[in-house]
């Protein structure tokens, strides 16, 4: 019998339709009231979606959509009952709610935690088998309790891009990592990529019952029986063979300087290697803004303090071995603190107002 343990509480599977939550917290609250909606046999489920790429927006997603998905990363990962979970992303959302649907479906145990830079810390030593974790957990993890992360077996990341350091720090873990690639529109993930171990790869596959194609932009649509209508992307991407593909941008964030298009996206990978050399934490990203004779320039946007002339200089200088002209940054401005979405990614376009 597969069971949930909430601030050290544990309920059976079958107690959670008469748990009341009224003293819980909010994240308690959302977690219990999703597993007795799904239990009780709820056909349709309000979501909203992150605002990372947009306005963000409530849909609805149908039972059977959500099964669906949950099936291909349980097939995919060989995931069976009586693993455990753990759930330390918000329940309000889609990786969180997924969380639990794969868990329940599955038969897996289920440890459910506050989201926190590091979840692993407030588990008191219960085994995991499989987590979600976004970057910046699996940062702090590493960082604080790599041998944690090491006795469990399956992790996912997804929310937002994993960095070149960050698949440096992970090459040693015995836990599999898997980077992921989906949104709330496709009910979570619809390609993994392995991180870590043998079978470490640089691209994306997609599960067998995606189909994949390009539009005339080069940005990826996505198709499959339980989506319903096909979904068009803003993402650029690279195909390398049957569902497979590399994410190279989103193409509302290209840059048309001069009459060149340029990929932010690439230049912050080229950027990433940089900071880590020069040993700069701060975060950042790169944004076109409006220039009288370019039309728009490469800019450079740093969060926290300035940097001294010379180590700003020896940024651009360093990035230049691997950029174009055009892609090299004709401005650093520096942003005390970036504009966060409702699931702690960077806005960018509020950070640069």
């Amino acid at each position: 019998m597969s069971w949930l343990l909430l601030n050290g509480k544990k309920f059976s599977v079958e107690q959670l339709a008469a748990v009341q939550i009224s003293t819980f917290t909010e994240f308690e609250k959302t977690t219990v009231a999703f597993c007795q909606a799904w239990l009780a046999g709820q056909q349709e489920f309000p979501l909203q979606t992150s605002g990372s790429t947009g306005t963000p927006k409530k849909i609805m997603l149908r039972r059977e959509q959500m099964e669906a998905s949950a099936r291909q990363t349980i097939r995919a990962l060989h995931l069976y009952a009586d693993m455990t979970s753990l759930v330390c992303l918000d329940t309000k959302y889609i990786a969180g709610q997924m969380m639990l649907v794969r868990s329940l479906i599955a038969g897996m145990n289920m440890v459910a935690t506050e989201p926190s830079s590091n979840p692993l810390l407030s588990i008191n030593n219960q085994p995991i088998d499989f987590v979600a974790l976004v970057p910046y957990q699996l940062e702090k993890i590493l960082n604080e309790t790599p041998q944690l992360l090491d006795a469990v077996a399956f992790g996912i990341i997804g929310g937002a891009t994993v960095s070149h350091s960050l698949k440096e720090k992970i090459k040693n873990s015995s836990c599999a990592l898997y980077a992921t690639y989906g949104m709330t529109e496709t009910i979570s993930h619809i390609a993994l990529q392995r991180l870590n171990g043998m079978n470490a790869s640089d691209f994306f596959q997609a599960f067998d019952a995606i189909h994949l194609r390009l539009d005339e932009r080069g940005c990826l649509c996505i198709h499959a029986d339980y989506l319903g209508d096909e979904i068009i992307t803003n993402d650029l991407i690279e195909f390398l063979g049957p569902n497979q593909f590399r994410w190279l941008g989103r193409i509302d964030n290209v840059i048309n300087t001069g009459g060149i298009k340029v990929i932010p996206e690439r230049i912050e990978n080229a950027l990433e290697k940089v900071f880590q050399e020069l040993k700069i934490s701060s975060r950042f990203f790169i944004a076109g803004i409006a220039h009288k004779s370019l039309g728009a320039q490469v800019t450079l946007f740093v969060e926290g303090i300035e940097l001294e002339k010379s180590i700003q200089e020896n940024i651009l200088s360093k990035a230049s071995a691997e950029l174009t002209k055009f892609e090299i940054p004709r401005e650093i401005r520096f942003v005390p603190k970036f504009t966060e979405t409702a699931t702690g990614k960077v806005n960018r376009v509020a950070s640069m107002a």
